[in-house]
């Protein structure tokens, strides 16, 4: 078995395809151990120490690192893992944790929408495979008919990276509000939990710049 490696625009996000199927067309991630318990391969590959973020899709897994590691430290040790489950044969999923077929996030229902619908269509068939491409996914998460609004949640590379507005701005609300005139943005969906993160790591930014400044000034008196 021969796994291959794509860069991502994400530099923190690798791309490793197996070159054989790793789900049944669902995404899935994974950003700690407690998620991972279902699967143990994303179990393992968490536990390599610099190792953020596992995403698996179709036919690739995306593992995501801590911006102080490299790349050349870790992916010796992810290749074996790699290697070591696709070539037993292991299932993915524990068996009480067996995997559905496809996206279920776009999958038109009966009590959608022909707006609805129209979104997920284009979602799951224009979208979806240029993000995976990449090495990531988006997740529909609903529209807000009286604001125009699209939820999206991204997924995997596209998980932090830099150019995740760009993408959803410039790229998917461009597209979006082309052919469904309805749609009059596109918006980051963010859970209660990240939101949570987000305001920490602020208020952590907030007090290192703080004292950096006060560091500054009491140098500059002493001098």
């Amino acid at each position: 078995m021969f796994i291959q490696t794509e860069t991502t625009p994400n530099e923190d996000s690798l791309k490793f395809i197996p070159g054989v199927p790793v789900t049944k067309g669902s995404t899935y991630e994974f950003l700690d151990l407690r998620s991972a318990l279902k699967s143990p391969l994303a179990t393992r590959l968490l536990n390599i120490e610099g190792i953020v973020g596992v995403f698996y899709g179709p036919d690739f897994v995306t593992c995501t690192k801590d911006d102080s590691f490299q790349w050349n430290i870790l992916k010796p040790e992810v290749f074996a893992i790699l290697m070591e489950h696709f070539s037993s044969g292991a299932q993915l999923f524990r068996e009480e944790h067996a995997e559905g077929e496809g996206a279920e996030d776009t999958r038109v229902l009966d009590s959608d929408s022909d707006v609805v619908a129209m979104i997920k269509e284009l979602l799951e068939t224009r979208v979806r495979p240029a993000i995976q491409e990449d090495g990531g996914d988006i997740e529909y998460r609903g529209f807000d008919e009286e604001k125009g609004t699209v939820f999206l949640k991204l997924m995997g590379s596209c998980r932090g990276c830099s150019s995740s507005e760009v993408t959803l701005k410039n790229g998917i609300e461009r597209m979006l509000m082309h052919y469904v005139p309805e749609v009059q943005a596109v918006e980051q969906f963010v859970t209660e939990e990240e939101k949570i993160a987000q305001d920490e790591f602020a208020k952590l930014e907030a007090r290192l710049e703080k004292q950096a400044k006060e560091k500054e000034a009491q140098a500059a008196e002493a001098a």
